[in-house]
């Protein structure tokens, strides 16, 4: 009984505190700060802009209008003269750049590893099976002591790998894509 009644004098206490909190809030927009208020919207230039607006010619049947209200064609600048002060310098550059591309051998790219193992007969077997399939693939193993690795291809792009790798599944189907260093091809 004791606990109703104080409960009873608590709410009857904090209901004025209540009422004066809700009286102080704001209750219009004009009391919003400024920085959150609706910026004025900046008016349209009066700029003329009919210098870059398209101007039609009448079809041959249609009336035209008289000369007062046809607005007078724009004056259109002449094309700049191209000069060859350039040109020279641009030829050089490229010169130079197929100089040195010519003395690139190798280029990142993608190898398929057709074997990682321990056994030999194993690698080359399977080095036979794919060259005598595709005699222009390039093979490559490698021994670091004791694994043999036998790689295929030379690919610069990740598409032309991923149809190498799908032909040399057919006589290995663990094989896998590696990203290394390949040798480019001169040959036109």
């Amino acid at each position: 009984m004791t606990l109703r009644l104080r409960n009873a004098v608590l709410l009857l206490l904090s209901l004025p505190l209540l009422a004066a909190c809700a009286a102080s809030a704001p209750t219009t927009r004009a009391q919003t700060p400024a920085d959150t208020t609706r910026k004025p919207v900046a008016t349209a230039t009066t700029d003329d802009l009919t210098r870059y607006r398209p101007v039609f010619t009448p079809a041959a049947g249609s009336p035209t209008p008289p000369a007062a209200a046809r607005p007078a064609p724009p004056a259109r600048p002449t094309a700049p003269v191209p000069t060859n002060q350039v040109n020279a310098q641009v030829e050089q550059r490229l010169r130079d750049q197929a100089f040195t591309n010519q003395n690139v051998k190798y280029a990142s790219g993608f190898r398929v590893r057709a074997y990682l193992g321990l056994e030999r007969d194993q690698v080359m077997s399977i080095r036979r099976q794919i060259i005598s399939r595709y005699p222009n693939e390039t093979d490559y193993i490698t021994f670091k002591q004791p694994v043999y690795r036998l790689y295929i291809g030379d690919y610069i792009n990740k598409l032309d790998a991923a149809r190498g790798l799908a032909r040399v599944r057919q006589f290995v189907p663990r094989a896998e894509l590696e990203p290394m260093q390949v040798l480019l091809d001169k040959t036109p």
